[in-house]
Formats: C-alpha cells, sequence, structure tokens
C-alpha cells in the first residue's frame, strides 16, 4: 500500500503542475448521453426495489444488465444470500494493463409502494423520486460513462457489480466485494455525488447495538408487584448508555429503535432496543463492546436478564495519502471543465469501506450529485450527469493504461 501512495502522489504531482487538456470529444458524448441517463434513471426509479424486495430488485438488475450487456459486458447472477435479488457482474475485457472496479447499489430504504406514491417526475433542473440518488443514479452514471466510452479498450479489465443489500450492510454480498477488489488495481464506488459537487475521501464505519431484556408479565393493576417490567428496565439501560459515544474520537451511539409490550394493562416481560454505532476508527468498535458490557451488567431491576451485543458491520475508510492522490487526479479532472470538486468525510457506511479494507486504492461519491437521500425530496441535479459522467470516463482512461499502479 505504501509504493501504491508513492505511485499515486507522483501522479497527482505531476496532473497538478501540468493539467490535461479538455477532452471536447468526450464532453460531447457526455452531453449526448444525459436524455438517455435520464430515462434509464427514470425506468428504474419506477421500480421497488428496497431490501427485502427480490423480485423488484432482480427487475432493476436486469434493467441495467441488458444495458451493459449491449455494451458488450459479460453479464453473471449471483445468489445474494441471506440478502434478497443476485448480485450483477458485468465484466469488460481490454488491451490495456489497469483492472478497475466500478461499483453501485440497486437497493433502496424504500417500502413497496413508494414508486407508485411518488413516480419519477423532472421539475426544472431536478429529478425527483425514491432511490435516484442512492443509489440508481450511482448505477446509471456507471452505465452511462461505459456508453461514452465504447470503443476504448486501453484497460485490462473494468468490472461493474451491482449490490442488491448495501443499505442493510452488504451482508448478502460482502464476499464477493472483497474478491473483486483483491482483482483490481483501483475501485470507484457510485455512491451519491455530495450535494457541494463533491467526492467522499472518508467513511466513518457502521454498527448496531442490539439489547434485549426478559422480565415477567403480571397483571399491571392487580399484581403488578410480582411482574419484573422489562420496559422499565429497559429505560434504564437506555439512560446509562446513552454515553457510549466519544465526541472527541468521532464516535455516535444513538438508540433509535424501543419496543415493549402490547397492552396497558400487562407488565411487560420482553423489551428490545437497538442503537445506531459509527467509528471513525476500527479501535472504537473495541471499546464500545467492552463499555456494552461492563454497563449493561449493571441492572435497576436485578431479576431481570439483559443481553447486549454489538453487531458490527462496514468497517472505517479513514483519510489516507492513497485516497487523497485518487482525489487529486479526479479534481484535475474535473478542472478540465473549469470545475471544483470538494472533498468530504461522510458518517455514512459503504461498500467502498469494504474495499479499501482489502487495500485497494478507493474513491467514493461518483454518482451524479443531488440530495435529501432517503427522504421523500430526494432528487438528482440533472445538470450533474454530464460532468460526473466525462469524471468517471475520464478517470477510467487514466487508470486503465495501469502505468502508475505497481504490481
Amino acid at each position: 500500500m505504501k509504493k501504491v501512495a508513492a505511485a499515486l502522489a507522483a501522479l497527482a504531482l505531476v496532473h497538478s503542475t501540468q493539467a490535461a487538456e479538455l477532452n471536447k470529444s468526450l464532453l460531447a458524448r457526455a452531453e449526448k448521453a444525459k436524455p438517455e441517463v435520464l430515462k434509464l434513471l427514470g425506468r428504474m426509479v419506477n421500480i421497488d426495489s428496497g431490501s427485502f424486495n427480490g423480485k423488484g430488485l432482480d427487475k432493476v438488475g436486469a434493467l441495467a444488465a441488458a444495458e451493459l450487456q449491449k455494451l458488450g459486458a459479460r453479464i453473471e447472477t449471483f445468489p445474494a444470500s441471506p440478502a434478497s435479488g443476485h448480485n450483477i457482474q458485468a465484466t469488460f475485457t481490454g488491451k490495456g494493463k489497469g483492472r478497475i472496479l466500478l461499483v453501485a447499489h440497486l437497493d433502496t430504504v424504500y417500502g413497496d409502494g413508494t414508486a407508485a406514491s411518488r413516480p419519477f417526475r423532472i421539475e426544472g433542473h431536478r429529478a425527483y423520486g425514491p432511490g435516484i440518488m442512492d443509489d440508481k443514479g450511482g448505477v446509471a452514471a456507471a452505465i452511462g460513462a461505459l456508453k461514452i466510452l465504447q470503443g476504448y479498450k486501453d484497460y485490462a479489465k473494468i468490472t461493474v457489480l451491482l449490490n442488491t443489500n448495501e443499505e442493510t450492510g452488504s451482508h448478502g454480498s460482502r464476499a464477493l466485494i472483497e474478491k473483486l477488489a483483491r482483482e483490481h488495481d483501483v475501485a470507484f464506488n457510485l455512491e451519491p455525488g455530495r450535494a457541494a459537487d463533491g467526492l467522499v475521501v472518508a467513511r466513518k464505519g457502521s454498527g448496531e447495538i442490539e439489547l434485549e431484556v426478559t422480565g415477567k408479565a403480571a397483571h399491571a393493576g392487580s399484581a403488578s408487584k410480582d411482574g419484573k417490567n422489562a420496559a422499565q428496565e429497559a429505560a434504564h439501560q437506555l439512560m446509562q448508555l446513552s454515553d457510549l459515544g466519544d465526541e472527541d474520537k468521532h464516535t455516535t451511539v444513538n438508540w433509535t429503535v424501543i419496543k415493549s409490550g402490547d397492552r396497558s394493562n400487562v407488565i411487560p416481560d420482553r423489551a428490545s432496543m437497538q442503537a445506531d454505532v459509527r467509528v471513525m476508527v476500527a479501535e472504537e468498535f473495541d471499546r464500545v463492546e467492552h463499555d456494552l458490557a461492563r454497563l449493561s451488567a449493571n441492572k435497576m431491576i436485578p431479576e431481570t436478564r439483559v443481553e447486549a451485543h454489538l453487531v458490527r458491520g462496514f468497517p472505517p475508510m479513514p483519510p489516507s495519502p492513497v485516497t487523497d492522490a485518487l482525489a487529486q487526479q479526479a479534481a484535475d479532472i474535473y478542472a478540465e471543465l473549469g470545475r471544483k470538486l470538494t472533498l468530504e468525510s461522510s458518517g455514512g457506511a459503504a461498500d467502498a469501506s469494504l474495499i479499501f479494507a482489502a487495500g485497494v486504492p478507493t474513491l467514493d461519491g461518483l454518482g451524479i450529485v443531488g440530495g435529501g437521500i432517503h427522504t421523500a425530496d430526494e432528487y438528482a441535479e440533472i445538470d450533474s450527469i454530464a460532468p460526473r459522467l466525462y469524471l468517471l470516463a475520464r478517470l477510467i482512461q487514466v487508470y486503465g493504461k495501469g502505468d502508475q499502479l505497481p504490481r
């Protein structure tokens, strides 16, 4: 990784002192491709593909696979068990040296029926719809960039991976992602472009705390003292575990789901809580896990049973000179258009972290620019489509040659 960092840093220095000229032909193709990208985006957005909707995921995947196959890709599908749907792997073979991995995901956070209630629409310079940014815009951007590169073969291999379960932690795709990462020299993750026209150069790792309390049921009116109130113990646990985060280390622990009981006249014998955990450094997972066990043993109602454990999700993608060099290259390419990239760290977790952890140089946030992710107002900036296609296509051209990355 140190050799990679040095090579990429040297390349970035060259480009910062002598920026490349605008590829007018490529930009013209990017502008021409914009209506097709919007049309494909609309078709995908109008299909429900929540993480648990296998039929919807496969339907969107089939649309994307058909487009990639038209461009000459070899298509393979892999079950995403224990998740839903099938992961799509599209492989292009060229004549150069560089091996490039493009990653996007098909699943959204929206439930069935959302596409019908909020279908794709265009208002002014923005397009709206569930999942339009996260991450169907990324899928469309990958296809669009490869379309404007038709005829370009100065790469050894380009692989497009479309994941069906990123929103739930990529547990059904992790092995495939890690395998493909090791087979490539550089990876570009097509998560949404940031609202300030930026890329993501660092991400927090994610996890989840699951806490279960078992008590004893009783009649709330006539025999409440015979019960052991699981809800009350859960409330105690929530209060004492509310400080598990560490602001100085950018670790957050937020309790988000609490469930107990279904009748007001029964002392509940069960309660459960879930918390979202985000860390900037992997060691914080160990610290949170240790403190969780130590603190949860302190019960307010001794006769209850409390079980708490941390489920680790995505690892963190910390700041790195390797990523910085990739970002500098991207910034130089964007400068060809007279545009400036912003570089951001994100509290959100993504597949880029898995690829980076596998030792592969990774740049994230290369999808279409927009905002309102995971909300009813999710939108894509239409005017960002052509510049983002150009950026991704030029990155493929630069790293497809493979000269700057050691074997």
